[in-house]
C-alpha cells in the first residue's frame, strides 16, 4: 500500500475522532498520566508490542508516571493513514 502525507483537512477530521491528541510539530502528539511509573511502562510495553505488530513505531519519551507520545511517517514526512490507526490503537489501551 502506497503511503502518504494526509492532508491538513484530513488530519483536522481525524483529531475529532481521537480524543486527547493534538497537531504538534507536524506531528500527532499525547500526553498520558498514570497513577505511577510502573503503570506507565505497562502501558509502553503494551504500545510497544502492538507498533512492532503495525510496523510503525512512536516517537516517546516517559519520566515517572508521565508519557508523551508523537506520531508521524517520517518517510513520507508527514501524518498518515498508518498513524491515525496506532493513535486510535494508543488510546484504546490507554
Amino acid at each position: 500500500m502506497a503511503r502518504k502525507a494526509a492532508s491538513e483537512g484530513e488530519i483536522a477530521a481525524a483529531l475529532k475522532d481521537l480524543p486527547g491528541w493534538a497537531l504538534e510539530g507536524g506531528a500527532l502528539a499525547r500526553r498520558l498520566e498514570f497513577r505511577n511509573f510502573r503503570a506507565a511502562f505497562a502501558f509502553m510495553t503494551q504500545v510497544a508490542l502492538l507498533a512492532e505488530k503495525f510496523d510503525h513505531h512512536p516517537e516517546w519519551t516517559n519520566v515517572y508516571n508521565r508519557v508523551e507520545v508523537r506520531l508521524s511517517t517520517h518517510d513520507v514526512g508527514g501524518i498518515t493513514q498508518a498513524d491515525f490507526k496506532l493513535a486510535k490503537a494508543i488510546n484504546e489501551i490507554a
